[in-house]
């Protein structure tokens, strides 16, 4: 009978060698976008907010009180800047610095003032075109949405300061420059904002899914002043702002996917607006 060991090994493998041991994947924790930039530390947040430095997020230890964390509330909440207040470990994740129960991040843009951004626009002259993007979280689309809001004529975005994505490299990377070129406005309650908008003379149009009438045959004029309102990516536009809607248009789809990625269904809808606005005659 042959013995194993008298076999010959293939030709180039030592004896000794071990065979690789299979490869596991096992879950790694998502990298922190290094593209934009961190504070952390109470008093270099608080001189930040002094020279009115525009802050993206602030981070705060829950339960800290002292006369500092005072005042960076006070400020942000005037700056119209978010705040949220997390235990230890979560200020730990985001930066292994002595913290002191503070971190916060700069925003790559300064947003703008959406009422002194509405008057200027028509001392313009212009019929503006605002869009609004009602918790909308994810970066990438966010970035999708203001290159095609650019590139179809959008005056201004308008986000709300809670619950929307986080202005970032991905966001302007993706957006390939628009969020320099586009104002954005960071709105506390988007629910009065666009009673302010509608109080203003513009008209209200949702684009939704679940919208009253299908946009090729919608006979809704967009010429003039105009407000688009488009969803999350998880449930679509609040009702709260859905009832101020003058307008609910949905897409027309043929296929068997019953929605589209709402920066594809912002590209569509805007393309619309541009397509009547162009069609127009010239006053």
């Amino acid at each position: 009978m042959e013995n194993r060991q008298d076999r010959p090994r293939p030709a180039g493998r030592p004896l000794n060698e071990r065979r690789p041991a299979p490869f596991k994947k096992y879950p790694q924790r998502p990298a922190q976008d290094r593209s934009i930039e961190m504070i952390f530390g109470l008093r270099p947040i608080l001189e930040a907010l002094e020279a009115g430095k525009t802050l993206e997020k602030i981070y705060l230890l829950k339960g800290a009180k002292n006369t500092i964390v005072s005042d960076i509330s006070t400020l942000a909440r005037n700056a119209g800047t978010p705040i949220s207040l997390v235990p230890y470990e979560k200020l730990d994740n985001l930066t292994k610095k002595n913290h002191q129960g503070a971190v916060a991040f700069l925003s790559p843009i300064d947003y703008a003032p959406l009422d002194t951004l509405l008057p200027g626009l028509f001392e313009q002259g212009k019929s503006p075109l605002i869009l609004v993007l009602d918790r909308l979280t994810d970066v990438r689309n966010f970035g999708a949405i203001a290159r095609s809001a650019e590139c179809l004529g959008v005056d201004a975005l308008v986000v709300p300061t809670h619950g929307a994505a986080q202005m970032n490299g991905d966001a302007l990377k993706t957006s390939a420059g628009a969020l320099t070129r586009v104002p954005v406005c960071r709105e506390s309650n988007l629910h009065a904002t666009l009673r302010r908008l509608k109080d203003s003379g513009l008209q209200v149009v949702a684009c939704t899914e679940k919208g009253d009438a299908s946009l090729e045959k919608a006979s809704i004029d967009m010429t003039g002043p105009l407000v688009v309102v488009m969803g999350s990516e998880e449930d679509g536009i609040s009702p709260e702002l859905l009832d101020l809607a003058d307008a609910r248009l949905r897409i027309p789809m043929i296929g068997q996917i019953g929605s589209l990625n709402v920066s594809v269904a912002s590209g569509i809808l805007l393309y619309e607006v541009l397509r009547q606005r162009l069609a127009a005659p010239q006053q």
